[in-house]
């Protein structure tokens, strides 16, 4: 029997997708430091996937982990998002600012 190792977050039905398989797996619940920890560190493994493959299933991985970590916080990421597309706009102009001079 081969046993691999891997130690990360994993979506919710990934434990079933992996036992229809015929396969066994050993997970547990990941609570308070660790579970923040860990969303952290899946939200860097899905940035750099994004950046070797931008596509949209990469970014929804990424929405999703936002999602999770605002949610354990109890922040409003709508209401975050939108407040500050109102006080500093959005990236719709796709300024890139080069210098400033004082």
């Amino acid at each position: 029997m081969t046993v691999k190792k891997y130690n990360k977050l994993v979506r919710d039905k990934i434990p079933e997708i992996i036992e229809s398989q015929g396969k066994q797996c050993k997970v547990y619940v990941a609570v308070n430091e660790d579970y923040q920890q860990r969303l952290k560190d899946k939200l860097q493994e899905e940035v750099k996937e994004f950046l070797e493959d931008p596509c949209v299933e990469e970014l929804a991985d990424i929405e999703e982990i936002l999602l999770s970590i605002a949610e354990i916080n109890k922040w409003d990421l709508t209401g975050a998002r939108i407040a500050k597309n109102i006080t500093r706009g959005g990236f719709w102009r796709r300024y890139v600012l080069q210098e400033v001079r004082e």
